[in-house]
């Protein structure tokens, strides 16, 4: 798959917000255990926003640009300001009237993603957040040398669920759950689970 359109995209996001909504329980569960048991319920919100913006989409800048505003304005809450600045920064770094994206364009699209989301927190890999999800997995897409996009989504969805899986030995640094100290080692990040689990459905949804 040399080029990622427009209609792929769509596609990419509609399987997120499918898988995501599967395991929404499992989701505010983990929120439970550190913070207020809500994350499921807030991620289905929000990926419902940004999925029903995405669909009138003709061109990603445009469309990237949309679901990043329309989120943060429709939903409430730290998860739609993550997601918004994901995509207001893929937006950021597209072209106007772009229609489909190349390897680099996509990796270009991810990085600006990342850049995005780091405006909106300061939290870092390894703090116990969806960052030790999506660090890696921008990361791995970059340094996959490879000209077929799904290739590179399957490279950013592995990456994404090793570091989900990696946040259970971690101690959390970062927001409410670090006032739990060491008692916060023994469970996955719901943030991590829930943007591993969005991008297993990126690339699952190029299959």
């Amino acid at each position: 798959m040399d080029k990622l359109t427009v209609n792929d995209f769509k596609k990419m996001i509609q399987n997120a917000l499918k898988n995501i909504t599967e395991r929404s329980d499992e989701f505010s569960k983990l929120d439970a255990v550190l913070g207020d048991g809500d994350h499921g319920t807030a991620i289905v919100q929000a990926m419902s926003a940004i999925v029903q913006s995405a669909d009138k989409g003709m061109e990603f800048k445009k469309m990237l640009g949309d679901m990043g505003f329309d989120v943060m304005l429709q939903i409430s809450g730290s998860t739609s300001t993550l997601l918004g600045g994901f995509f207001l920064g893929m937006s950021d770094v597209v072209e106007d009237g772009v229609t489909e994206l190349d390897a680099e364009g996509v990796k270009n699209m991810f990085a600006g993603g990342l850049i995005g989301v780091k405006k909106q927190t300061k939290a870092q890999r390894g703090d116990k957040t969806m960052m030790d999800a999506l660090v890696p997995a921008v990361e791995a897409i970059q340094a996959t040398n490879s000209s077929d996009i799904k290739e590179l989504m399957a490279m950013g969805a592995e990456a994404a669920l090793k570091g989900a899986a990696e946040t259970v030995n971690m101690k959390a640094n970062f927001g409410r759950a670090r006032n739990y100290g060491e008692r916060s080692i023994g469970y996955a990040d719901s943030g991590a689970s829930s943007w591993s689990c969005m991008f297993d459905a990126f690339a699952k949804a190029l299959l």
